[in-house]
């Protein structure tokens, strides 16, 4: 069987009556996704990089006279493989000789491929590291609050999703009420980090409503309630943008005052409790948390909130908040106050209860299957030890010398002078983007593989075409899944486009590395190791040979899987034979160790922190609307922007933005109008949707436009490809983590009034 392996599942690989590929659902997936059909779309796009490009200014200056006032602005030159892998060659040993290579940053992160040969910053990474080393970065954008707050609050066992959600079968069999604030996105479940051969949430949903299980969801957003059998019986709860947390702290309030928190379980598995206790009843702070308080804050009245509370501590539950609520300012927040409220009411290490982090967020969450284990590309010691958080680059580069608080220490920021960036793009992951692309000119050199003209390379000095997943061999599989998809090539790349092995490997040669990268194995051999890495943890496995032909393997494939067992279920069992690995050893309601580090942005216990930006600041006068960016339901972040479901989805060629008919009709628009999202960061056009599911006070523009500004006669930018980070902020989550925040974002729209330059 000839497959392709994608980020959102597999695909069959099929021929029409010309005897052109096509894809095809996998026959094995029940809920195949549609955005992967349009991957063969890429292979002879107009926006297709079909040689190495250097940027004209950066060419005409010469080697020691670098200067990035042109980029995004310049146009470029085509050069041939010979010419630039020697500019590059020699741009790396200058950048070595004259600055070290603390001034190489390869911030690459992206889902440029499935594959886990092919994996774009793996190959960049091993390649800076035979090179002497780069300035790395930790965490993500989807989940970097909670990578750095929970090894504080249940340990470091427990960070990933998978590990702290229960699975969906438990869920199902034992659950009888599911709360979850930001909502249950089931277009994010198609979406896996290596790939899937099934696709199972939307079934397990189903599974659960069927059940009789009471499922609320908790958004500002009607879409965020999943659209499956039985949507009817789901309930929905709105909620103005980042106020979840004080919702429940009046949750635990009400459960505190009605004498229904399970005292024995708190002292026992808990750590210091009574302190925020002190907060919840206002002892500390002058202010109970009440239903009320909260009313006033959250919008959701206050019988409603004391009922969800109530009906919480009574039966098997479950408390889920989505990965959006902690990307916002003091997002670690609303995840550290769902622990404390499941501890409260005494639900955490029941089977299908307690809490959980992004169910539908990805695919795998919840999913009860054994995970794959394999090996990564191997990428060596990196000797270079500085870093950043992954989404603080705008910090690096404009602030060379100073300090950076993250997470207790303080990280001396190193004067970049190369970025190299491959497979991702910054210009649709990072925050204010106009003050990105001003930072982004600093460095002397920017290198960029990519396959398509996305903003990142129009912000490049030099560029390298990269193959796309489906002109190359590899392999599918995440660590999270239980698949493993050969994914074979469908048709060559054009001439002048590598592969990035082959890309690295050909620079290697030029500064004498290339047996060390290569290790004497072209991509064959690569995948042979590899996949031998697999078999040594998975012996059941067949041999390689057997795999590519039957097209996939896996584990317990077809099966119904035994649950991977009940979070904290030792923990509960037994509390001083199985310690968490926290300081107190139990679950830290409050954690001195935050606490010591007296960062003003993060107490040492759950607390309710307005945002600057939402809507009862002052702010709001000015800008009266709070911008919402989810991931869209029709691409992966800005990945098939150009093709398929994405192009389908937009209106007269823009981004849709949803809109409350109140609020459109206060400012003269209409449904399938031209808008103009605004705020003092920015400008960015879109397409008017009028929907009641949003909430008055509230725009929806989901993230992945393509950044595409234009310059307007009175000299202002705009841009025009509906780029919601146009307009969100960079400021981070708290010192704590460093995480994005685009959540919390005011803005203001209009009608676009003119179309010039547009």
């Amino acid at each position: 069987m000839h497959l392709f392996g994608t980020h959102f599942g597999t695909y069959e690989v099929v021929h029409d009556g010309e005897g052109r590929p096509e894809l095809r659902g996998f026959r094995h997936d029940p809920r195949p996704s549609p955005i992967g059909a349009g991957f063969l779309e890429l292979a002879d796009h107009p926006e297709r990089l079909r040689q190495p490009m250097v940027r004209q200014g950066w060419l005409n200056a010469g080697e020691g006279a670098r200067d990035g006032s042109g980029r995004g602005r310049e146009p470029f030159v085509p050069v041939d493989w010979d010419t630039a892998a020697r500019l590059v060659a020699a741009e790396i040993t200058r950048i070595r000789a004259t600055h070290g290579n603390a001034a190489i940053f390869a911030g690459s992160y992206g889902w440029a491929s499935a594959g886990r040969f092919n994996h774009a910053p793996s190959q960049l990474k091993r390649f800076l590291n035979l090179c002497g080393g780069f300035v790395s970065s930790v965490n993500t954008y989807s989940y970097g609050a909670a990578a750095v707050l929970l090894p504080h609050v249940i340990g470091p066992a427990f960070v990933g999703a998978t590990d702290a959600a229960p699975s969906w079968d438990l869920i199902a069999a034992h659950a009888r009420m599911v709360i979850s604030f930001g909502g249950f996105r089931l277009t994010n479940a198609q979406v896996e980090a290596g790939g899937t051969g099934q696709h199972r949430a939307e079934r397990w949903l189903e599974r659960l409503v069927a059940k009789g299980v009471r499922v609320v969801v908790v958004s500002p957003v009607g879409t965020d309630v999943p659209d499956i059998a039985g949507r009817a019986q789901i309930e929905h709860v709105a909620i103005r943008p980042n106020t979840d947390t004080a919702v429940m702290l009046a949750m635990a309030e009400v459960l505190l005052a009605e004498g229904r928190a399970r005292r024995d379980f708190l002292d026992r598995y808990t750590t210091g409790f009574d302190t925020f206790a002190a907060y919840l009843t206002g002892a500390s702070d002058g202010v109970a948390k009440t239903p009320e308080w909260a009313e006033a804050i959250s919008g959701m009245p206050a019988e409603t909130i004391r009922g969800l509370a109530r009906a919480f501590a009574e039966a098997p539950a479950l408390v889920n908040a989505s990965w959006s609520l902690q990307r916002a300012r003091f997002g670690e927040q609303p995840y550290w106050a769902a622990i404390a409220l499941a501890a409260m009411a005494g639900q955490i290490g029941r089977p299908g209860a307690g809490f959980a982090f992004g169910l539908t967020a990805v695919s795998s969450v919840g999913q009860p299957i054994r995970h794959l284990k394999g090996p990564a590309l191997p990428q060596g010691p990196n000797p270079v030890k500085a870093f950043i958080p992954v989404a603080r680059i705008t910090e690096l580069l404009t602030r060379p010398g100073e300090r950076l608080a993250y997470n207790g220490r303080d990280l001396t920021l190193p004067d970049i002078r190369l970025v190299w960036w491959a497979g991702g793009n910054p210009f649709h992951h990072h925050q204010d983007l106009n003050r990105l692309a001003e930072a982004w000119r600093r460095p002397d050199t920017v290198i960029v593989n990519e396959s398509v003209w996305t903003a990142t390379a129009r912000h490049a000095d030099i560029v390298l075409p990269a193959s796309l997943p489906f002109e190359r061999d590899d392999i599918a599989a995440s660590s999270r899944d239980n698949w493993l998809v050969a994914s074979r090539q469908v048709m060559a790349p054009p001439p002048g486009v590598l592969s990035d092995f082959r890309i690295f490997a050909r620079i290697a040669r030029e500064l004498g590395l290339e047996e060390a990268f290569t290790e004497g194995l072209n991509e064959d051999g690569w995948l042979r190791r590899l996949y031998g890495g697999y078999r040594e943890r998975h012996p059941e496995l067949p041999d390689f040979e057997t795999f590519q032909a039957e097209g996939y393997a896996g584990l317990d494939l077809g099966e119904e899987a035994a649950a991977p067992g009940v979070p904290f279920a030792d923990f509960i069992a037994d509390p001083l034979a199985h310690p968490l690995a926290t300081p107190s050893g139990r679950i830290e309601i409050v954690s001195d160790t935050i606490a010591g580090f007296g960062y003003p942005d993060i107490a040492g216990h759950p607390v309710w922190m307005p945002p600057e930006e939402w809507l009862g600041a002052p702010l709001a006068e000015t800008y009266p609307l709070h911008l919402l960016s989810p991931q869209p339901a029709h691409r992966l972040h800005s990945q098939l922007e150009l093709v398929g479901e994405s192009q389908r989805a937009k209106r007269t060629g823009h981004e849709v933005a949803l809109l409350n008919p109140v609020d459109a009709g206060s400012r003269g628009i209409a449904d399938g109008d031209i808008i103009e999202i605004f705020n003092d960061r920015g400008r960015s056009r879109a397409a008017a949707r009028l929907s009641d599911e949003v909430m008055a006070g509230v725009v929806v523009l989901p993230t992945g436009g393509w950044f595409d500004p234009v310059v307007m006669p009175d000299g202002t930018s705009v841009d025009r490809g509906g780029n919601p980070n146009v307009l969100t902020s960079d400021r981070p989550t708290s010192h704590l983590t460093g995480g994005a925040a685009p959540n919390s974002c005011l803005v203001d729209v209009r009608r676009a009034q003119s179309k010039s330059g547009l």
